[in-house]
């Protein structure tokens, strides 16, 4: 009985070591235990998740070809440490377990830096600003967000500005039809439901309501209306152990921030609208 009770010791001793090593491994072999730089740089590439309807930051033309300036910008960040860039279309709401789970190694698309996002990831600096700003067509006659009382407003599943509705209620959620926002995949499904009628306006981030209305066959049957949430910051997406990685980021913004580049990739995008902090210093 004692010798059959030392194995039985001996086989949990032995399991629980076997479980210690794998606690750190998560999918595609990423850990959230270590730096995953050199990993990054053996293989040769490194892959970003994305939500590929975000014009003007991530979105296809009608031959399916990936643009924008985010696209810009990461395949220039990369170029410079002569790795490829894997693009990985994600289900938005699930951008920080995706990359929890290392399905992906970076969230870059327009990603706003928010405290509650910051006890999941860490951040690079921030590269880019945008605001949220309602969105509605002009004959509404919605002209601030109190007018929005009754009304039906869309969202996107998972983005900042459904955090806003959230999070300050007596700006849109007290005031909107069932007190819930319709949510939505993507922002060009929910600019469908706007032009017919299905929802009355859209909160939506500034720099997805300029390039899109603007490249509508009529922009004027659109207005958009300020609100008071406060300025977003973009930045990239990075598991916390991720140190190494963070720093290769950042020394490439500040890099394009002295050499021209970001200033190249922001005035394609936005003119000579500087939207970047960087290009202020």
């Amino acid at each position: 009985m004692k010798t059959k009770r030392f194995v039985t010791l001996i086989l949990l001793f032995i399991c629980s070591l076997i479980l210690s090593a794998c606690s750190g491994i998560t999918i595609g072999q990423h850990t959230n235990s270590t730096d995953n730089w050199e990993r990054i740089k053996k293989q040769g590439y490194i892959t970003i998740g994305i939500d590929d309807t975000f014009v003007p930051i991530d979105f296809r033309l009608n031959n399916g070809q990936l643009v924008g300036y985010d696209v810009d910008l990461a395949n220039a960040v990369f170029k410079l440490y002569g790795l490829k860039v894997n693009y990985q279309t994600i289900d938005w709401s699930m951008n920080t377990t995706e990359l929890r789970n290392g399905t992906i190694d970076l969230i870059w698309n327009g990603f706003s830096k928010t405290p509650a996002r910051e006890e999941k990831v860490s951040f690079s600096k921030t590269y880019l600003y945008g605001s949220q700003v309602l969105v509605a067509l002009k004959k509404n006659k919605i002209n601030r967000p109190q007018a929005m009382k009754n009304k039906t407003l869309g969202v996107q599943t998972g983005s900042s500005g459904y955090n806003d509705v959230m999070n300050y209620p007596t700006i849109f959620k007290n005031q909107i039809k069932n007190q819930t926002p319709i949510l939505y995949d993507s922002f060009t499904n929910a600019f469908i439901d706007l032009t017919a009628h299905r929802i009355q306006g859209l909160l939506i981030d500034s720099t997805y309501a300029n390039y899109y209305i603007s490249h509508q066959k009529n922009p004027a049957q659109f207005t958009e209306v300020a609100t008071p949430f406060s300025r977003e910051e973009f930045a990239v997406g990075l598991r916390k152990n991720d140190h190494f990685l963070q720093k290769k980021i950042n020394y490439a913004l500040n890099k394009f921030s002295q050499d021209g580049t970001l200033k190249k990739i922001n005035d394609k995008w936005f003119g000579n609208r500087a939207q970047s902090p960087l290009l202020n210093n």
